[in-house]
C-alpha cells in the first residue's frame, strides 16, 4: 500500500522531467563553485533498521531479525520523511538507504517512493537475499540511483561461513539473478575478511563481470557500534594482518594502480599537521551526515561518540547541523602521545586511523591505534618500493 498515491504522483512528474530536464556531467555542475567555501549536506545516510536477516560474523551493527526492542526503536515511516524533508530544505540531494538490512522494513517502498518524491536521488544497499519479483518490478519502474549488493563469497561453504545463514548463499544467488534478468543495473562490494580472502580474487572476477561499472573491496572492518565485547571479539578475529592486506591490494591491478598513482598525494609531509592538534582534518560533516536507525545524528556513518550525536526525535536536523557540527569539528587534542604519533605522521592517507574508529577502537577519539598504524607502514613500504 503506498501512502496519498504516491506512485501516479511520481508517475506524473517523472513524465515532465522527462520532457523539460537535461543532464549535465556533476564535474561541470556549477552548484560545486558556489557552495565550495560552504558547509552544505548534499547528502545523507539513513539506517532505517539495524536487523539483519544475516549474521554476519563482521558486521558492526547487525541485530537479530526477530529483535523487536529493536525494531520498536525504528524510525517511523513518519520520522524519515520529516528529517529527509528537513535536509531537502537545507540543500540535500542524495539519500543513501542502508541497515541493517532495509529491505526487511515492510514500508520499505512507501520510504524509498516519498523520499524520490521530494526530490532525493536514492540509493540503497542490500544483501541481496530478500530480493522478489516485486522488489524487481519496483526497481525497474524507479530505478535506484545505486543499488549496491555485498559479496561474501562465490561459493556456498564460504558464503555461508561470513553470514551463518543456511541458505543464505541460495537466496543471494536467486536474488542477483533475478535482478540482473530484469536488467537492474548493481554495483557490487565485498568486505576482504580470513574466512572469505582465498575466494577475494574469484569475488572480484565474478562481481567486475556483473556489474554496472564498477566493484570495490574494503578490509577494514569496523568495531560494534553498540561496543558488544563479544562481537568485537569475532570482528577483530576476521581481520587480516598488514602484510595480508598489501597482499591483496597489490594482487588486485585495478585497486594497486589506483594506489600507485595516487601515490605522491597519499605519502608526503604535507599530509602530515604536526602543529595542528585538531582531531578532524576529513570531511565529516561538510557536505553529509547519518542517521542511525533510532534517529541519532552523526557526523559520519561511524562516529558514535557520545559528545558527536543528537537525538533528531527531540532536536532538529537544522540545529544538529548548525551547532553541533561545528562544536565538535573545534574538538582538540592535547594528549602528547597521539600529537607525536598520529598528528606528525606523514602516512595519515594511508593509515586506517580517524577520531570516530579511534573512539570504537578504544573509547578516545584521539587514541593511535596500533594495527592502523602497522597498516599504514605496511602500505607505504609496499608502494615506496615499486618507486625504487
Amino acid at each position: 500500500m503506498v501512502r496519498g498515491g504516491s506512485v501516479a504522483v511520481l508517475e506524473r512528474v517523472e513524465n515532465v522531467i522527462e520532457n523539460f530536464v537535461y543532464s549535465q556531467s556533476l564535474p561541470d555542475f556549477l552548484l560545486w563553485e558556489k557552495i565550495k567555501d560552504k558547509r552544505v549536506p548534499l547528502s545523507f545516510d539513513i539506517e532505517i533498521t539495524a536487523r539483519c536477516n544475516n549474521d554476519c560474523r563482521h558486521c558492526y551493527i547487525n541485530l537479530p531479525v526477530d529483535d523487536q526492542e529493536a525494531k520498536a526503536k525504528e524510525l517511523s515511516f513518519e520520522d524519515i520523511l520529516k528529517i529527509a524533508r528537513e535536509a531537502v530544505s537545507m540543500g540535500a540531494m542524495w539519500c543513501l538507504l542502508t541497515g541493517g538490512e532495509p529491505l526487511l522494513r515492510e514500508d520499505f517502498f512507501e520510504i524509498f517512493l516519498a523520499l524520490k518524491r521530494i526530490g532525493l536521488l536514492v540509493s540503497v544497499f542490500t544483501n541481496g537475499c530478500l530480493v522478489t519479483p516485486e522488489h524487481v518490478k519496483f526497481f525497474k519502474k524507479y530505478p535506484p540511483r545505486n543499488l549496491e549488493i555485498t559479496v561474501y563469497g562465490v561459493t556456498g561453504e564460504t558464503y555461508e561461513g561470513v553470514t551463518r545463514r543456511p541458505g543464505s548463499f541460495a537466496a543471494f544467488r536467486r536474488g542477483l539473478e533475478l535482478l540482473l534478468k530484469a536488467g537492474v543495473k548493481v554495483r557490487f562490494k565485498a568486505m576482504a575478511l580470513k574466512i572469505n580472502v582465498h575466494e577475494l580474487p574469484a569475488i572480484a572476477e565474478f562481481c567486475r563481470v556483473h556489474t554496472k561499472d564498477y566493484f570495490r573491496f574494503d578490509p577494514q572492518l569496523h568495531l560494534r557500534f553498540d561496543g558488544n565485547p563479544l562481537r568485537n571479539e569475532e570482528i577483530r578475529g576476521q581481520r587480516l594482518s598488514p602484510e595480508e592486506i598489501v597482499a591483496i591490494e597489490r594482487a588486485d591491478p585495478e585497486r594497486f594502480l589506483a594506489l600507485n598513482q595516487n601515490c605522491g598525494r597519499l605519502i608526503g609531509a604535507d599530509r602530515a599537521h604536526p602543529a595542528c592538534g585538531h582531531l578532524f582534518h576529513c570531511g565529516a560533516g561538510q557536505r553529509s551526515f547519518a542517521v542511525s536507525y533510532d534517529g541519532q545524528f552523526r557526523l559520519c556513518p561511524s562516529l558514535w561518540h557520545p559528545d558527536c550525536i543528537s537525538d533528531l526525535r527531540r532536536g532538529s536536523l537544522n540545529a544538529a547541523w548548525d551547532h553541533l557540527v561545528p562544536k565538535v569539528r573545534e574538538t582538540i587534542s592535547q594528549d602528547l602521545d597521539f600529537l607525536k604519533k598520529c598528528r606528525a605522521c606523514h602516512l595519515l592517507n594511508l593509515c586506517l586511523w580517524c577520531p570516530a574508529h579511534a573512539y570504537l577502537e578504544s573509547g578516545r577519539m584521539d587514541a593511535p591505534v596500533e594495527y592502523f598504524c602497522r597498516v599504514a607502514h605496511a602500505r607505504a613500504m609496499s608502494l615506496e618500493t615499486d618507486r625504487i
